[in-house]
């Protein structure tokens, strides 16, 4: 009756949400009463997980399932679950895990509450408080299934270590993708994502032409970070539409994301407001992401930028 975290996986390599996802499945089997059993889908070292407080892994190797697909996934995952006999089952709510988590549900004939952002508030009956209305509003949800699945918002409960001697064990279920073969994948591979940034730095139309997106990259790579945009640049043609960020974007919720020339529209602050700290720089005082963020620059972006870039370029020096 163990709790079941699905844990997201790269390259043979855990991502930081399948540490945080462990973690956050340690606190729930704690309250009830029980341990956390970790599924790893051509995943990395078992023992990386018994740090997060994963008791077992069940490590699944199959060529079949090299490319992700949401049908071959959620098939593994809820089988898992069955044989672990887990009433609870627990994904991230990234954008993989939000195509698998309604599949996985549906198999289980489990309640499925995504975004959520802290842990229960009871277990019986099980009670989460999670992100709706883009992240506008909080809404305490109740389960009433037996079975209940769990999106966890990223970068909400944290990472945090539980060591455990983690037992790892093969697991070889029966693989369906629905009828659907992944034949290739291509992604870029020589910068950060922003799907697992830290940081963001994110420009918008203030920037007046992708001829003037230089010092964006500059600070970007000064600071590690990974680059994104409004909608209008992307619409534009100034930057790749993978850079978009905001409610038809892609969303972020990172430690800290820096918007340069972005006036702050509502539907890309939909998209921004799970990242923990927010930076503004922007030459009108009455822009509307001034009401959003935590600090904000009013000035020049062709002055603040290249300023605030060798700044810190002289502190890393210093401190190197």
């Amino acid at each position: 009756m163990s709790v079941l975290v699905y844990t997201e996986s790269e390259g043979g390599k855990f991502k930081k949400i399948a540490h945080e996802v462990v973690a956050y499945g340690h606190g729930i089997a704690e309250m009830m009463g029980t341990t956390v059993t970790a599924i790893a889908i051509n995943g990395g070292d078992a023992s990386e997980l018994g740090t997060y407080g994963a008791s077992k892994v069940l490590e699944v190797k199959n060529g079949d399932l090299e490319k992700f697909s949401a049908e071959g996934y959620a098939d593994v995952v809820a089988q898992a679950a069955k044989a672990e006999g887990s009433s609870v089952v627990i994904l991230t709510s990234s954008a993989n895990s939000k195509f698998m988590a309604p599949l996985v549900a549906i198999n289980l004939e489990a309640g499925y509450v995504p975004n959520v952002t802290q842990l229960p508030e009871s277990t019986s009956p099980l009670k989460v408080k999670h992100n709706v209305f883009t992240n506008k509003a909080f809404s305490v949800t109740e389960f009433m299934t037996e079975v209940k699945v769990i999106g966890l918002g990223k970068n909400t409960y944290g990472v945090k270590e539980n060591p455990t001697s983690a037992t790892a064990e093969s697991f070889s279920p029966s693989v369906d993708t629905g009828g659907v073969k992944i034949l290739s994948v291509d992604k870029a591979t020589d910068k950060v994502t922003i799907a697992d940034a830290e940081i963001v730095v994110s420009g918008g139309r203030g920037l007046k032409g992708p001829e003037n997106w230089g010092m964006i990259e500059d600070l970007a790579e000064t600071l590690g970070a990974a680059i994104a945009c409004s909608k209008p640049v992307s619409d534009m043609g100034w930057r790749p539409h993978s850079e978009h960020v905001g409610q038809t974007g892609k969303p972020v919720a990172a430690n800290l994301y820096i918007a340069i020339g972005i006036s702050g529209a509502i539907q890309h602050l939909a998209g921004i407001n799970g990242s923990k700290v927010k930076v503004v720089i922007n030459n009108d005082p009455e822009a509307p992401f001034f009401k959003a963020a935590d600090y904000g620059i009013v000035g020049d972006a062709f002055e603040v930028v290249p300023q605030f870039t060798q700044k810190l370029k002289e502190f890393k020096a210093q401190n190197a």
